[in-house]
């Protein structure tokens, strides 16, 4: 054992116990980050405690919940798994989460796309699961282009990772056919899923890649699904999407949650291919993509659907991510959003229930979030315009450009301080007016504080 490693471990251990119990923080990524100062090479020298081997997550919508869905499936199925739960997914919050771990079966990692090329050499994996790619953060992250020359440059420092992608958004295929066509990766497979046919979906204004990046040609879809995801072909260089590998059929989303049908091949079962019912009792047709994802990752992982369902089944985020409570007797709804895409696939959620509503947003600039906000004109608020006796909110650090914006689209929002002070202004109404908040990054910890703090209170 090295006395880099032996002084990464020291220290790591050290600062948890002072985060956990002198200053009350989450130990999530600062012991990492000084393992990995002491120890540059912290993470694959810990990857040894994974028996199995390790999965990493990445993409740009729906990580932390693919992620957890996930080691819970892997968990149901009666493996032990290391995984970093909270969100941290820097190569810090990988380091965090081996150096706090036991050892274990799998390793499922959720990672930022821009720091797996820090993590994945020094992983291996045995899989990475991409589960989509859109405009986010430009003013941290850049155009999309600048995040698949990272991708594929981390492909190539771990040449026998497989990759397993959602092959109905064309960016994400662009990086499984550049990662093929790397020398060192010859001859390793990828995993394609996709849904099979029409969601028969309304389409927002916004979409990320409407152009071939091999020719600059136009894409000619068979169907969309929302933003660029759907089956779609170039005329000019034929480029288009793949064949499946595992499709979705018989999709089904409504108010009273999501179902479909994943086709695909099973190594250990006695057929070459089985059909696998999937459901779950979540919002939005983007979580069709996150179930298939996990799914087909389980699967890989060799998880009985069983053991997937039942993950499902039992799954309660409690992180604000589709995070469901009662307060004052209202149902009210939590969730993410952080890009024009997010954000109108929550619009769809809050369009898409029945009865009266109310709807919060909460924007901060924060660097987290990206200081420019100027997205949230590309976001389809006229759909909230045509809802009757809605009531809108505006809070965050940018309230002001949030009700500005609401306002051009012909909704008036009035301002708040917080999730309690929303609470409070609706409190006159009946309960059947459910609650709908939603929070981009930073303006998420704290609106869920808050949320939780008084459904706490309702409970016995």
């Amino acid at each position: 054992m090295g006395l880099r490693k032996v002084g990464a471990q020291a220290v790591s251990a050290l600062s948890t116990v002072a985060l956990k119990h002198v200053f009350r923080r989450p130990a999530a990524n600062f012991p990492g980050k000084v393992a990995l100062y002491v120890d540059p090479r912290i993470i694959a020298d810990m990857a040894s405690k994974l028996r199995c081997g390790s999965i990493v997550v990445v993409g740009t919508n729906g990580k932390t919940t693919v992620s957890n869905l996930l080691a819970d499936a892997v968990e149901a199925a009666g493996h032990s798994v290391v995984c970093n739960r909270t969100g941290a997914n820097l190569d810090s919050g990988v380091a965090t989460a081996l150096l706090h771990a036991r050892e274990s079966d799998w390793g499922v990692f959720e990672s930022d796309e821009l720091w797996l090329v820090r993590s994945l050499p020094q992983l291996q994996a045995n899989y990475v699961l991409l589960l989509n790619l859109f405009r986010d953060q430009l003013d941290r992250c850049g155009e999309i282009d600048r995040i698949q020359d990272s991708i594929v440059e981390a492909l190539g420092k771990s040449p026998s990772t497989v990759l397993v992608y959602n092959a109905d958004d064309p960016l994400c295929a662009t990086i499984a056919r550049r990662a093929a066509e790397l020398p060192e990766r010859a001859g390793v497979p990828s995993v394609a899923f996709g849904v099979a046919e029409d969601m028969g979906l309304e389409q927002n204004v916004v979409a990320d890649a409407t152009m071939c990046q091999w020719c600059s040609s136009m894409f000619e879809y068979r169907f969309r699904q929302y933003g660029q995801l759907g089956d779609y072909h170039c005329p000019n260089c034929g480029f288009g999407r793949p064949q499946l590998d595992f499709e979705a059929r018989g999709v089904h989303v409504g108010p009273d949650g999501l179902s479909f049908t994943l086709r695909g091949p099973d190594a250990s079962a006695p057929e070459p291919a089985m059909e696998r019912p999937v459901s779950g009792s979540f919002s939005g047709s983007y979580m069709v993509y996150n179930l298939m994802a996990v799914t087909v990752a389980a699967t890989l992982l060799g998880c009985p659907i069983e053991a997937v369902q039942r993950a499902i089944d039992d799954f309660d985020p409690n992180n604000g991510r589709l995070q469901e409570m009662t307060i004052n007797g209202r149902p009210t709804l939590l969730n993410l959003a952080k890009n024009p895409t997010g954000f109108n696939q929550n619009l769809k959620i809050v369009t898409g229930a029945p009865g009266r509503k109310a709807v919060a947003f909460f924007i901060n600039d924060r660097e987290a979030d990206g200081h420019d906000i100027s997205w949230l004109w590309d976001v389809d608020f006229e759909e909230l315009a045509a809802e009757p006796d809605i009531k809108v909110f505006a809070g965050g650090i940018r309230k002001n450009d949030m009700q500005l914006r609401l306002k051009y689209a012909g909704i008036k929002a009035d301002l708040v301080e917080g999730a309690d002070d929303v609470v409070g202004r609706i409190a006159g109404d009946e309960n059947d007016r459910r609650l709908f908040v939603i929070a981009n990054y930073t303006a998420l910890p704290s609106v869920k504080s808050q949320l939780d703090a008084m459904a706490d209170a309702e409970e016995p």
